[in-house]
């Protein structure tokens, strides 16, 4: 099991997407990808960013703590992890999500698993905007843009 970012050198057209999605030691797959796309691509303009290049990974809880331990030296389950891997205005990296924490979370925060996935999906495209969330000022101020950013979506535009 690497614990390394993931560089896929071959995707099926000539041409690399500029988001794709993976996932490592589980099955799952995201319904409705180039909605997310489209969605991700609008949330990004809005920060005045520029995506060039995004890759979405999914895995287990066991999977994500080993690469917390191993490059955060965090020894504990979390959501998400993101690897930017330029500075904003450009948005270029890795985010690693857990699937099995997001479904304890949205049991716990009493959402569909459908929306507390796409709240950490673009909970990590922020960070790659240049958005952080160490504070509790900043938490909160992350919580309002991921809320901003759902509404945008088809699925959860209520």
């Amino acid at each position: 099991m690497s614990l390394d970012p993931v560089f896929p050198s071959e995707f099926e057209s000539d041409e690399e997407p500029l988001v794709a999605f993976f996932s490592e030691d589980i099955s799952f797959s995201l319904p409705n990808e180039e909605t997310v796309i489209s969605w991700i691509e609008q949330v990004v303009i809005r920060e005045e960013c520029e995506l060039i290049g995004l890759q979405i990974v999914f895995c287990s809880d066991p999977y994500l703590l080993d690469m917390n331990v191993a490059h955060l030296n965090h020894d504990f389950f979390t959501d998400i992890i993101t690897f930017p891997y330029q500075r904003p205005p450009g948005i270029e990296g890795d985010l690693f999500i857990s699937i099995d924490r997001v479904k304890d979370n949205a049991i716990q925060l009493q959402q569909s698993f459908e929306r507390e996935l796409h709240r950490v999906i673009i909970h990590g495209v922020l960070h790659l905007c240049g958005h952080n969330d160490k504070s509790d000022e900043d938490a909160a101020a992350m919580r309002l843009l991921e809320d901003a950013a759902l509404l945008l979506h088809p699925a959860f535009s209520e």
